[in-house]
């Protein structure tokens, strides 16, 4: 039994995507794409369908209930060009298609979320060591920072038998893959995310 994370479906629209607009769709396509290695999103996803049917927290007018044909060759928010980087990225890094390797990084702001997954050499196909970091803004209306503290151990190297051998480098250089932009990151990095514009560093680690 492997899970498979979806942002939302017809049965569910939470409060917290009937009113974050555009911006939570696409933190929470963000935190399911990089969060398992399975997910899934919902018919009209991309267009943000955000008005509930009534009191309850399910969309109006889904297909449960009647035919929904839509316009995909638009765009109007970016969440398909979002998605289509989304699965670039995960397609390139192994470490993005494991359940295990995972760290969550404590922060100094509960509304940023950060965690590191690793996948060991011998579970690549290049043979070498995969490390991605994610950083996510979970506020989708307000710019939020925050210092991060960093676990080195997972950018250490690895014994014979795969275990790291606990010697943590002090810097990392990371790429972020979905923004853009090279940096050099200690155990104590300072992050500042907005929402629309940057909601996320999807960072993998270049250099140790």
């Amino acid at each position: 039994l492997r899970p498979t994370f979806w942002p939302t479906t017809h049965d569910i629209l939470t409060p917290y995507l009937q009113q974050s607009g555009p911006n939570g769709w696409k933190i929470r396509a963000i935190l399911a794409a990089m969060g398992a290695p399975s997910y899934g999103i919902y018919s009209g996803y991309e267009f943000v369908e955000s008005e509930p049917r009534g009191s309850f927290e399910e969309m109006n007018n889904n297909e449960k209930y009647e035919y929904r044909p839509r316009d995909y060759t638009r765009d109007p928010y970016g969440i398909q060009g979002l998605l289509t980087r989304l699965n670039e990225i995960r397609k390139e890094h192994v470490a993005l298609q494991r359940l295990r390797g995972i760290t969550i990084n404590p922060t100094s702001n509960p509304n940023i979320l950060c965690f590191t997954k690793v996948a060991r050499p011998e579970e690549t196909p290049s043979g070498t060591a995969d490390r991605v970091i994610v950083v996510l803004n979970l506020d989708p209306h307000t710019t939020q920072e925050a210092e991060i503290s960093l676990d080195m151990s997972a950018f250490g190297a690895f014994d014979a038998s795969g275990l790291p051998r606990g010697e943590a480098p002090e810097h990392i250089e990371v790429v972020d893959e979905l923004g853009g932009g090279h940096f050099q990151w200690n155990n104590r990095p300072f992050v500042r995310l907005n929402p629309f514009t940057t909601p996320a560093h999807i960072l993998s680690v270049k250099a140790l």
